[in-house]
C-alpha cells in the first residue's frame, strides 16, 4: 500500500503533541503532509512543537470552524473522559478517530465519542520516536474502506502497521510490542551485568552488550531469515555460544519466564481496560 500522504488534502487534528504524537506529526511531514493541514492541540507544546507553528502548524486554536477528516488522540489515558467531550463538534460522518492510548477500549471510545463515530484504536510502541515502531490497529465497524486506508498511512509513518479484527488480541499486542522495547532493554542490561561477574570491567561490558543487542536487531530488521534460522546460524556445535543457549533454552531458561512475563503484562491490560 502507498503510504505517501501527498494526495491528502483535508484536516488532521492531532489531540496531544507530546513525544509519541510529535514523533506522528514528523513522520507525516515526511510522507508528504504539509504542517498548516494539521491542528495540534497540546496545552505544554515543546520548544520543537512550537517551532514548527512558524512552518505552518495550527497550534490550539479555536476549533469552531474546524471539520476534521481524522483526529488522532495520543493523550495519557487517564485525561481520556477529560478530553474526548471536547471533540465532539469536530467529529463529522466522515470522520475518523484514531486513538494510541494505552487499555482504551473501542467501547469506551464509542461511548464517549458522538454516537455512529469511525474509530480506530491502535497500539504503537516506542522505536516509533525513531521511525522503526510496529503498531497494530483494530477498527470499529464503522470504518470504512478509505477511512482504513488512511489510518494506514498515518499509522506508517512512524513503521510497521499490523491490522488485527479481534480487539480481544490488542492486550497481548500490549505485553508483547507496546511493553516489548523493555524486555530488550532489559536483556542489554543483563548481559552487561553478566558480562561484568564474568570480570569484564562493567563500562565496557555495558558498551558491549549495547552494541551487540543494537546490532543483533538491526541484523534481524534487514535479514529475511527468521529469528531462529539466525540464531543457528550463529551456533557452532559444542562452542560457546551452544553452551550458553543450552542454559538460556532449558526447561527453567527463556521462554518460561518469557511467557510469564508477557502473561502477567496481559492480565495488567486486562485489569486496566476494566478499571
Amino acid at each position: 500500500m502507498d503510504a505517501s500522504l501527498k494526495d491528502f488534502d483535508g484536516t488532521l487534528v492531532l489531540v496531544g503533541a507530546g513525544k509519541m504524537g510529535g514523533a506522528m506529526l514528523e513522520g507525516w511531514h515526511r510522507l508528504g503532509l504539509k504542517f498548516d493541514q494539521v491542528i495540534a492541540l497540546e496545552p505544554e507544546p515543546a520548544p520543537e512543537i512550537i517551532t514548527l507553528g512558524q512552518r505552518g502548524l495550527r497550534i490550539n486554536p479555536a476549533l469552531d470552524m474546524v471539520a476534521a477528516n481524522a483526529i488522532v488522540v495520543a493523550v495519557k489515558p487517564q485525561i481520556a473522559p477529560q478530553v474526548l467531550p471536547t471533540l465532539a463538534r469536530q467529529v463529522r460522518d466522515d470522520t475518523v478517530v484514531i486513538s494510541i492510548m494505552a487499555g482504551r477500549t473501542l467501547g469506551f471510545l464509542e461511548k464517549t465519542l458522538p454516537a455512529n463515530a469511525a474509530v480506530v484504536r491502535a497500539m504503537p510502541n516506542t522505536p516509533a520516536s525513531i521511525g522503526r515502531g510496529i503498531t497494530v490497529a483494530v477498527p470499529n465497524a464503522r470504518v470504512s474502506k478509505p477511512q482504513r486506508e488512511l489510518t494506514d498511512k498515518l499509522l506508517r509513518a512512524t513503521g510497521a502497521v499490523e491490522w488485527v479484527a479481534d480487539e480481544g488480541l490488542m492486550d497481548a499486542v500490549t505485553a508483547v510490542s507496546g511493553s516489548g522495547p523493555a524486555y530488550v532493554f532489559l536483556l542489554a542490561e543483563s548481559l552487561a551485568r553478566a558480562g561484568a561477574a564474568a570480570g569484564l570491567p562493567a563500562d565496557l561490558a555495558a558498551r558491549l552488550a549495547r552494541a551487540t543487542v543494537a546490532g543483533a536487531g538491526e541484523l534481524l530488521h534487514r535479514s529475511a531469515l527468521d529469528a531462529a534460522t539466525l540464531r543457528q546460524n550463529v551456533t557452532s556445535p559444542g562452542g560457546t555460544t551452544a553452551a550458553a543457549l543450552d542454559v538460556l533454552m532449558s526447561p527453567a531458561g527463556l521462554d518460561p519466564v518469557m511467557e510469564r512475563a508477557v502473561a502477567a503484562a496481559t492480565r495488567r491490560g486486562r485489569e486496566l481496560a476494566g478499571a
